[in-house]
């Protein structure tokens, strides 16, 4: 339920290195997080290109409960969102850490994945 290759943040953003060479890191929400967030309708993301900061908030996420704000588990330059989220939201749910995906990031540094959590610590933080 919890990828061992991810890291995690308290606010339930994942992190998966893409590429170490080329400092590329992945981003999406945890299975915990849609879960929570039952049927998601729209997600809000950056355009590439834009900058975020390691726990910035850089986007939304609506479901039919509520709307929740996005935030990063790493700093960087935003190189790619998920397109396809836009016409198929539902994607985060079915598929939180494939298809559902957010961003790509280049990031300052993958020493800051190091401020994040193991799967096995984050999933003692859900109780």
């Amino acid at each position: 339920m919890y990828p061992e290759d991810l890291r995690y943040s308290e606010e339930h953003e994942w992190a998966r290195v893409l590429s170490e060479a080329d400092a590329i890191v992945e981003v999406g929400i945890s299975y915990h997080a849609q879960d929570a967030l039952g049927d998601v309708v729209f997600v809000e993301l950056p355009a590439a290109g834009d900058s975020v900061g390691q726990f910035d908030k850089f986007g939304e996420i609506e479901s039919v409960k509520a709307v929740s704000d996005l935030f990063s588990p790493v700093a960087g330059e935003i190189v790619e969102v998920n397109a396809a989220l836009e016409s198929n939201p539902e994607v985060v749910n079915s598929d939180p850490y494939g298809e559902g995906w957010l961003l790509r990031v280049k990031v300052d540094s993958l020493d800051q994945l190091g401020n994040l959590m193991d799967a096995a610590t984050y999933t003692a933080t859900l109780g």
